[in-house]
């Protein structure tokens, strides 16, 4: 949308005599104080966005020219450029958003309480019980293999499993027990090896906590807060993976700013590729082969986009650049997992 400027050359901002289309002391735009509703919204979107030429013009690299903006932002050309550390707050938003509303929900847990544990073995075990009982008439034995094949056989739990009550959902354990009182009167029951750890207890302490809360949402609650919290943990990760840069590359001298700078445009790749391959993959059919083509070229294609841009910015070669990619990538997963450990317990520890 075309924008309309002022004839007057001096800025209604500060006063200051203006040369060009902005004031050179202030930085405001000298545009025409009346404007349509159109230009308004265009302008306001423009600025609280970045929805303007400097996003599209950033788009391209970003996506097709590995290390470009880096290279870029280090030598100042700068203006026409998007700046990564508000372009990484914009595309993380809508990648987060898109992420956790695409349909990729956690599994839930069939909680209908008393609901039997049936396999095909104890079905025919206790079918020829009961048909080889010889004190039960022909008509019992009918109604009983009747009941049996509609609500099929409880299992009776072991003792392990009389005390060991919930399940495991990656580092958190969820019990079903009623009380902590309880839950630890259980675990004492277990023997030590088999007993829950530190980290377990504290959180199942605060699980017991927001369970009076929140009742039987508890665990909802938990990973809705969850959720919210992992773009925090990325976040967090941005200057964690500039210093691993800055250890991997330490004979490139670069300032550990320059390796920030890098670490900022590879994620906003990463995040905007990753947005639209969950766009695509939602439009095209849900095929297992077509979803998986699209799988693997993301993964070659994020692979191959890492090692170029790794060769523009740092200059290294072929095979230097390959083995300090490896070397890089398991320290990312350490410092990954450590993150996300920190998250569920900070997570744990806050929501109640």
């Amino acid at each position: 949308m075309k924008k309309h400027y002022r004839k007057e050359n001096n800025c209604l901002n500060c006063g200051t005599l203006l040369e060009g289309k902005f004031c050179h002391n202030c930085g405001q735009e000298n545009l025409e104080l009346k404007e349509s509703f159109g230009h308004m919204m265009n302008h306001a979107v423009s600025d609280y966005f970045h929805f303007d030429h400097q996003f599209f013009h950033t788009l391209k690299p970003l996506l097709f020219k590995p290390g470009f903006l880096t290279n870029e932002y280090m030598a100042g050309r700068r203006a026409q450029y998007l700046h990564p550390v508000k372009m990484y707050i914009f595309i993380s938003v809508v990648y987060f958003l898109m992420l956790f509303k695409s349909g990729h929900e956690i599994v839930k847990v069939n909680e209908t309480p008393n609901k039997p544990v049936t396999s095909s073995k104890l079905v025919d075990s206790v079918n020829k019980a009961i048909l080889n009982n010889h004190n039960l008439s022909a008509a019992q034995k009918k109604v009983l293999l009747s009941k049996i094949k509609k609500d099929g056989v409880k299992k009776t739990p072991t003792s392990d499993e009389k005390v060991v009550k919930g399940y495991r959902s990656g580092l958190l354990v969820f019990t079903e027990d009623s009380t902590y009182a309880q839950y630890i009167a259980n675990q004492q029951k277990l023997p030590e090896a088999k007993r829950d750890g530190f980290i377990d207890r504290l959180i199942n302490k605060r699980g017991f906590d927001y369970k009076v809360k929140y009742g039987t949402r508890s665990k909802e609650v938990f990973f809705d807060e969850l959720k919210h919290n992992v773009p925090k943990m990325m976040f967090l990760m941005l200057p964690l993976f500039a210093l691993i840069l800055k250890i991997t590359f330490w004979r490139n001298k670069k300032f550990y700013v320059e390796h920030l700078i890098y670490s900022f445009h590879l994620h906003c790749f990463l995040f905007i590729f990753l947005s639209l391959i969950i766009l695509l993959q939602l439009i095209l059919p849900e095929q297992q082969t077509i979803q998986g083509l699209i799988g693997g070229f993301a993964f070659f294609y994020i692979v191959w986009y890492i090692y170029r841009s790794l060769r523009v910015v740092y200059n290294r070669s072929v095979f230097r650049t390959i083995t300090k990619f490896i070397g890089m990538y398991f320290m990312y997963v350490v410092v990954l997992m450590f993150c996300f450990s920190l998250i569920l317990v900070a997570t744990a520890l806050t929501l109640a």
